[in-house]
């Protein structure tokens, strides 16, 4: 008897969903409410891929081998250090006859729930990826549940360019919706996003501009980094700071908002940014952390001893209509199909 939400491919320890399992049963035999995805690209989270990347000093070939290891042990990529996955793309190869998920045999799709939930399984030893890079050519097999979500994937873009802002598309749709519900309690807030120029920092300036944000601030640790998100003009501000450093940012965020900011978004992928987020929201403000890299005792009980009164959101990468927003997001700005690109670009030259 299969289940919704994939208890029935949960192997250890029983009980749980599939997130929490150690290993999950990768059979490729579909339920009647299954999907049975030919998988042709990961993306692996990047707070997970920075955290293997420094593990092994760099080495590609480790990168790879630890990643494969983790697929084949557990039946899924679940980084144990940061607990993330990613997503992927591939085709759909066989639909259950009850699955209500609208796929058909043959659509190209990315899948929109995380690879740490997701039973993957890999064909060809990740031959084709040398460790250096979040994006992961391969092929195998992977299983959606009933309650899986995916899209199909838009013809006009570039497989890797849709995969790259589906895989954090839920970044400007909960911006957009913190944006407006700050809106209808009677102003238009300061936004100010901590990581910027990456990918789900540059969607989340974006959407909080055109949800009617008073002002945008992207904050960024590098030079170079704030060059390229001033050039892209997705921000009415750009500020140089180390997110780590809570003061610092917190007076960076004043210095250029002339006061805290009302809704403050973390999208950096490194530890230790959330009481600066925290330092640097106003009173009543929102903080949404949208980064695997947080930590969420540490913002509890540092918003706990600054006495700070906002509201913490926990970045869900799931809002409906996330996937068409973050597309038309790339397509009508022009800096942000800039920044992604060249992103892309910078992957693929290593």
């Amino acid at each position: 008897m299969s289940s919704p939400v994939g208890l029935h491919r949960v192997l250890a320890p029983h009980g749980v969903l599939p997130q929490a399992a150690r290993s999950l049963d990768t059979a490729p035999d579909i339920a009647d409410d299954e999907v049975r995805v030919r998988v042709e690209r990961l993306n692996l989270d990047a707070a997970s891929f920075r955290q293997l990347h420094t593990a092994h000093g760099g080495d590609g070939d480790a990168v790879r081998a630890a990643v494969l290891d983790i697929i084949k042990n557990c039946g899924k990529m679940h980084n144990p250090v940061t607990g993330s996955g990613g997503m992927l793309i591939g085709t759909v190869d066989a639909v259950g006859p009850r699955s209500p998920l609208g796929l058909r045999p043959g659509d190209r799709i990315a899948t929109l729930v995380s690879l740490t939930l997701t039973p993957l399984a890999i064909a060809d030893e990740l031959a084709r990826w040398d460790g250096h890079s979040e994006q992961v050519p391969t092929s195998g097999h992977a299983i959606l549940f009933a309650r899986s979500v995916a899209a199909v994937l838009p013809d006009d873009l570039a497989p890797e360019l849709a995969l790259a802002v589906l895989d954090v598309c839920g970044a400007p749709a909960l911006t957009t919706r913190v944006v407006a519900q700050h809106r209808d309690h009677g102003g238009q807030p300061t936004v100010a996003v901590i990581g910027g120029a990456g990918k789900s920092g540059s969607l989340a300036l974006a959407a909080a501009r055109r949800a009617g944000a008073a002002r945008t601030l992207g904050v960024v640790p590098s030079a170079a980094e704030r060059d390229r998100l001033t050039a892209a003009d997705v921000a009415d501000d750009v500020a140089l700071a180390d997110a780590r450093d809570p003061v610092a940012l917190a007076h960076a965020v004043e210095r250029h908002l002339g006061r805290p900011a009302d809704v403050t978004v973390v999208c950096v992928d490194v530890p230790g940014c959330e009481h600066g987020a925290i330092l640097a929201t106003a009173n009543g403000g929102t903080v949404i952390f949208f980064s695997m890299a947080t930590s969420f005792p540490a913002a509890a009980l540092g918003a706990e001893g600054l006495a700070a009164d906002v509201t913490m959101l926990i970045g869900n990468g799931y809002v409906p209509g996330h996937a068409d927003l973050a597309l038309t997001l790339l397509r009508d700005v022009p800096g942000i199909r800039a920044l992604f690109a060249a992103r892309l670009a910078a992957e693929a030259a290593g």
